[in-house]
């Protein structure tokens, strides 16, 4: 008993190492656990240092201001629509790269991969211009007071000015994560987001020859870690050893393949806008109540992202594994890939939800020891946390969906679920109930649980195994 023991540890440190080291994989044989294993683990690290990212951002840029974090948050709730076309494109090329990696076709998978970043550069061009010019008019347009729009537009319009950065970080690393290889994925966001860790203090505080920037200092540091992050996954494209890689047969313009990436993407486009816009409209709600409320919810946002981030990595291996398995001709083994990560997600959004519920106060007072921030903050934290067992299938099923090439199914839920329902049921709850941005915080929890819900259901049915991509 004792050496099987020791004989199963030293099998996960082995397959840990090799998921880490990382290389493309064909995943449409052998052990499902085995390969939600290899994939998860490196998407998971990926995502913690994300997550990581997004906390270690607000901690500095909240010891500038409350308005400085209010407009780190009021500039995201905007900038989610850029990471909404990001994320919509993305899962249109994993779907894709997957499905031709599943059928032996390489050469077919870096064509993808191509026109991908093509589309990827012509949309981050238009968005950069209209951001920058725009910037304060963002700012007006979510409610932000006039001190906190002098004090903040640069922040926005920097970001804005560098959403190329965010667009190829998410595109490319959907190229590998297709081809299987969710290590070099890891390594692209590790590498940005540990290089803006080192430069938030500098350029928000100042060091040496170089001035305090304030909250502008943020955005600076950001778009040069993440520029970084790209120039490293444009150099393994070219020269690595992977499945997918970049050479002048592939280089070019076809209409066809970018035809068929605007086809699935505009689902994934629309399903993640959908649910952004919902989320700005949230935003817009909670700041009637004051920038307090405002700080609070943006402090227990970046907490449960995390979170969420590395359980969003673990569903995104359900992404590579259906796309892969569909190519290869294998429906019921990318279904049952589908049912065993969602039970491991659970598992780990439990775990995770307990510790956030009992010890909400803790976390909170790591950001901030401002009384009003702290209540809404530990309120919001506390009350989405008791749908995170739901929030774990949704994720899976949602992923499923998308990498089957089936964009339209979660679109139209998001729809119904997050616009029809989420954004009134959030305006009766804190306007009219008058319980503020606690009618908020339950409307984001409750929602979600209904899209888990309605995902299962309809994941059931099995339409997705005939989508054709």
């Amino acid at each position: 008993m004792r050496n099987l023991f020791f004989h199963n540890i030293k099998s996960i440190i082995a397959n840990f190492r090799q998921a880490v080291r990382g290389g493309e994989q064909d995943f449409t044989t052998g052990s499902i656990k085995k390969a939600i294993f290899m994939l998860s683990v490196p998407m998971i690290l990926e995502m913690v240092m994300e997550s990581l990212f997004a906390v270690v951002d607000v901690f500095f840029v909240s010891r500038v201001s409350v308005n400085a974090v209010a407009t780190v948050g009021l500039t995201e709730s905007v900038l989610m629509i850029v990471y909404s076309i990001a994320i919509g494109l993305s899962m249109a090329t994993t779907a894709m790269v997957a499905r031709r990696v599943g059928e032996k076709k390489p050469h077919e998978a870096a064509i993808v991969a191509v026109q991908a970043i093509f589309l990827a550069l012509s949309l981050s061009v238009v968005i950069g211009i209209t951001g920058g010019i725009f910037a304060p008019d963002i700012l007006r347009l979510m409610v932000g007071e006039e001190s906190l729009i002098s004090e903040g537009y640069g922040y926005t319009r920097i970001i804005f000015l560098g959403n190329a950065t965010v667009m190829l970080i998410f595109l490319i690393n959907a190229v590998f994560r297709g081809a299987g290889n969710a290590s070099i994925a890891m390594r692209a966001l590790w590498i940005s987001n540990i290089l803006n860790m080192i430069l938030d203090p500098i350029f928000i505080f100042g060091l040496g020859p170089v001035p305090a920037m304030g909250v502008e200092g943020a955005a600076i540091a950001t778009t040069i870690g993440r520029g970084t992050g790209v120039l490293f996954q444009i150099y393994y494209l070219f020269n690595g050893s992977g499945i997918v890689k970049l050479t002048k047969e592939v280089i070019g313009i076809k209409l066809e393949v970018i035809s068929s990436l605007i086809k699935v993407s505009i689902g994934g486009i629309l399903q993640f806008l959908i649910e952004t816009a919902s989320w700005i409209f949230l935003v817009r709600i909670i700041a009637e109540f004051g920038s307090a409320a405002l700080a609070g919810y943006q402090i227990a946002f970046r907490i449960i992202v995390f979170t969420l981030l590395p359980s969003w990595g673990m569903a995104n291996a359900a992404a590579t594994l259906v796309g892969q398995n569909l190519g290869a001709n294998q429906p019921d083994r990318a279904e049952s890939s589908v049912w065993k990560t969602a039970l491991y997600n659970v598992i780990f959004l439990a775990f995770v939800g307990l510790i956030f519920f009992v010890f909400a106060r803790e976390f909170v007072g790591i950001f901030t020891d401002v009384k009003d921030v702290m209540g809404h903050a530990i309120l919001a934290l506390q009350i989405i946390c008791f749908g995170y067992i739901f929030f774990a299938y949704g994720m899976v099923m949602v992923q499923a969906f998308n990498g089957a090439g089936d964009t339209r199914t979660p679109t139209i839920m998001n729809i119904f679920i997050f616009w029809i329902f989420q954004i009134p049921f959030a305006y009766w709850m804190s306007i009219h109930l008058e319980l503020g941005p606690v009618g908020v915080f339950w409307a984001i929890a409750i929602a979600h649980s209904v899209v888990a819900v309605v995902g299962v259901i309809i994941f059931k049915r099995g339409r997705w195994k005939l989508i054709k991509v």
